[in-house]
Order: structure tokens, then C-alpha cells, then sequence
């Protein structure tokens, strides 16, 4: 989904807010570091970016890594842009992309909402009119922020770990751990942003990332020092994976309202599946082969966007999984993310050059094998994932953290259907009706 020009269809629950709220200037302002901590930050910002626009643009950035567990050689990789306009006064938005194994520089940053997109011609990259450090330009409503982008788990992008997964295996568990010790960590390279409003957002898996770094977050800043604490609003999650049940019933449902499925297909084979069991049913199974067929001949993740006709580059964003007799629910819906055509291969070429990469100190340690946007083997490998994490969207509404669930609507792999099945089951009260959102006297979106 690309959330600058697909439309969108926002879905908030009764305990569930708009998080656009201004952050509060932090404590401590640039002139007031260190010389240390200005010399680290230094080493870290981005002075010059090939095929960037040669016009002069009004934000800082910084990329990076941060080391988050010494023992096995773990570390982050991070892009960094400073709010537009009076950075001091805007919150921080930490952005996830899913997968789970893929890369948020190369999907958000560089083909969603970060300031740099991606592009075919010379140069290469353009500014993003919709980017998040901007604002909304639109309407003008929205408070711009400052940005971070992470690749996170290790592995993914151009974060690396030195420990094999077959030893140490990828997971919710080990992801939501290894992102706080990301954050505890970059707060103490960039102190002037650590009291700044802060909020967690992202797309796809990351339906799982957010909430569990979120409840992570909140346990521990329960018992932290005044160094460590983060100061914590609320989270925003797209076209989210939350609820395994309900997401998979749901994409099954839109494609037969999409006219995507037959008739035959869904009323007699995929309507009676039990998408609740652990183990799908061979009937199931079958049928969800059929369909799989059927959504290989469109992009899954745009619905009426064209096929990319050079192809993708690195990973296979074919929605068909392997279909057995031991296929999980989970199986069938942990793919890697996919896009608009062709941004993903104009991504891939642009951060696999060696000038690229010294200019964002990224792949330090010179690892043999190319960028990637997603990381089949950490798909393929991941070690744990909680069937649901209801649970913990409704304890961190119970904590008071304002939360923002969001769906575009041509998004097939995790539907708005797949959505509003996903908040109905939440359970809570409905306290303002299904309203229009209006831009210019237009309705851009209902919520």
C-alpha cells in the first residue's frame, strides 16, 4: 500500500484516539550537548546523498548504527530525519515496516512516507510532498514529525548480526527486545530528542511489532531511571496483522467482494473453512491453493495497480506459500511485503551502490551478500508469533496511550476487512458514529 496516494478508510474504536497531538519542547536543546555527544552525532549525520535533489532542502539527517547486544553481535540500522519546520517542537515517530524481514529504509523511507523517494530517472531520488516530516499538505491538519526509520530485526536490511539464525532464530519475542535496547541506546546518542512526545508507527507485521514493543515499553518505564525513561504517546498501525483468525477470514471475504474469487470458490470451499484452527483442513488447504493461483496474476498488496513488468529484484512477493498438510494459519500469511510498481527494484539498485552506502555508513563491515529489501531466510526462520495480540492493544488502551488503527482500502493481503473483523473483536464501545474526513471540501476518507 502506498499511503501518498491510495486512498484510505480509518477504522478508531471507542478507547482509541488520533495521536497528531503537538510534543512538548524537550529539555535539553542542541547548543546544550556535550562535545562527546556532538561528535558522535556528527560522525552519524548524513552530509551529502548521491542523486539527491540539488536543490536545497530544510531538514537534517542522520543514518547509522547502534550496537543493542554485544554477546552475539547485533546492531540496528537507522535513518534519521529531523522535522522540517522547528524540529525542537515536533514528537518523534518511530516507523516499522512488516514481513516479518523487511526493511523500513527501503519500504517506508524510500517508497512510502519518508522524505527521499526512490525513482527511475536522473537523479534519483525526489522529494516526497507527503512526507511525514512535512506534514500533511493536503489539508494541512497534520503535525508534521520527526522521523526514524529502523530496520529491525537484525538481519533485516542493512542491520546485521554476527550469530547464525539456526542458533539465535528471529522472533516477536527477540524483536520487541532487541528495538528497546535500539531505543534506550539511540536516546543516549541523540539526548535533545528523549523528551519529545513519542509514538511507534508502521504497516503490515508490524501489527505485531507495535503493540509488543509498545507493552515493552510501557512495563519498563515503569521501573526505569529518569535516563532511560521514554516518554511514550501512543501508537499508529496501517493495514495492520494483528489477528490471525479474523485477518485471513478477512482477506478470503474482500477477495470475493473484489470480484477476485468466484463464486464456487468462496461459497463452497472457502466460506466453511475454520480459519481458527492451527492446522487447516485439507479441503482448506486445496482451495486456499486455488485462490493463491488466482492472486498471483495481480499485485496482492494494490489491487488495481499494474504489475511491475521488470520484475522484483531480490525476493519473491508472490503471495502463494507452500501448501501442505501441516500448513499453519500463520504460514499462509507471513509473506513479505510488497509495493507499487516497480519502486521496489529502483530501492534494491539504489541501496546496493557503494556511494549510497558510505554516504549513510551503512554495511560497515562489508558483508558479501547484497542489500535486500526483505530477508526470505528470516521469514522462513521466524521462531515465535502470538496468534493475537488483542490483548495487549486493549491493556495499552487501558494505560492510556492513544492508538490509531488505519487501513487503505485496495489493499488486498491485509484488507479492510480484515481490519474492521479485527476491531469488532476487540469488543469495545462505539462512541462516535462512522464519520467522513474532509480535505477542500472533498471527503478524502471515512473514519
Amino acid at each position: 500500500m502506498e499511503v501518498s496516494t491510495l486512498p484510505c478508510l480509518l477504522l478508531v474504536s471507542a478507547a482509541l484516539a488520533l495521536c497528531c497531538a503537538a510534543a512538548a519542547r524537550p529539555d535539553s536543546a542542541t547548543s546544550n550537548l556535550d562535545a562527546a555527544t556532538m561528535a558522535a552525532q556528527e560522525l552519524d549525520r548524513v552530509a551529502s546523498l548521491p542523486g539527491a535533489p540539488s536543490y536545497s532542502y530544510a531538514f537534517k539527517h542522520y543514518s547509522g548504527y547502534v550496537t543493542t547486544d554485544e554477546r552475539l553481535g547485533k546492531a540496528l540500522f537507522y535513518w534519521f530525519f529531523e522535522a522540517m519546520e522547528k524540529p525542537d517542537d515536533k514528537p518523534l515517530v518511530l516507523w516499522l515496516n512488516g514481513g516479518p524481514g523487511c526493511s523500513s529504509v527501503g519500504f517506508g523511507q524510500a517508497q512510502e512516507l519518508g522524505p527521499f523517494l526512490v525513482k527511475k530517472d536522473v537523479p534519483e531520488l525526489e522529494l516526497n510532498p507527503y512526507a511525514w516530516n512535512q506534514g500533511n499538505l493536503l489539508s494541512g491538519e497534520l503535525a508534521a514529525a520527526n522521523l526514524l526509520f529502523l530496520d529491525s530485526p537484525a538481519g533485516v536490511g542493512f542491520s546485521y548480526t554476527n550469530t547464525s539464525f539456526e542458533i539465535d532464530p528471529p522472533g516477536d519475542n527477540s524483536t520487541a527486545h532487541g528495538s528497546y535496547a535500539f531505543l534506550v541506546r539511540w536516546f543516549q546518542r541523540f539526548p535533545q530528542h528523549k523528551m519529545k512526545e513519542f509514538y511507534i508507527a508502521g504497516e503490515s507485521y508490524a501489527g505485531h511489532y507495535i503493540p509488543q514493543l509498545a507493552n515493552l515499553i510501557v512495563d519498563e518505564n515503569k521501573k526505569a531511571s529518569r535516563e532511560n525513561y521514554i516518554n511514550f504517546k501512543g501508537i499508529l498501525i496501517g493495514n495492520a496483522y494483528m489477528d490471525g483468525d479474523t485477518d485471513l477470514q478477512g482477506i478470503v471475504d474482500s477477495s470475493w467482494h473484489h470480484a477476485i474469487i468466484s463464486d464456487t470458490l468462496y461459497a463452497t470451499y472457502l466460506r466453511p473453512c475454520n480459519f481458527s484452527a492451527e492446522v487447516l483442513s485439507r479441503e482448506c488447504e486445496v482451495a486456499l491453493g486455488q485462490f493463491n493461483v488466482l492472486h498471483d496474476l495481480i499485485d496482492i498488496y494494490s489491487l488495481y495497480a499494474p504489475n511491475c513488468e521488470r520484475g522484483y529484484p531480490d525476493f519473491n512477493t508472490s503471495f502463494s506459500p507452500q501448501i501442505g498438510p501441516t500448513t499453519s494459519r500463520f504460514d499462509l500469511l507471513r509473506i513479505p511485503m510488497g509495493y507499487d510498481p516497480c519502486t521496489q527494484t529502483y530501492a534494491t539498485e539504489y541501496l546496493n551502490r557503494e556511494d549510497v552506502q558510505r554516504a549513510l555508513h551503512a554495511n560497515t563491515t562489508g558483508v558479501s551478500y547484497p542489500y535486500s529489501l526483505c530477508r526470505d531466510s528470516i521469514n522462513v526462520l521466524w521462531h515465535d508469533s502470538d496468534k493475537t495480540v488483542l490483548p495487549i492493544v486493549k491493556k495499552l488502551a487501558q494505560e492510556g496511550l492513544r492508538i490509531w488503527i488505519f487501513s487503505g482500502d485496495t489493499d488486498g493481503r491485509i484488507p479492510t476487512t480484515s481490519t474492521r473483523y479485527t476491531l469488532k473483536k476487540l469488543g469495545l464501545p462505539i462512541k462516535e458514529d462512522w464519520s467522513p474526513w474532509f480535505t477542500h471540501k472533498q471527503v478524502l476518507l471515512l473514519f
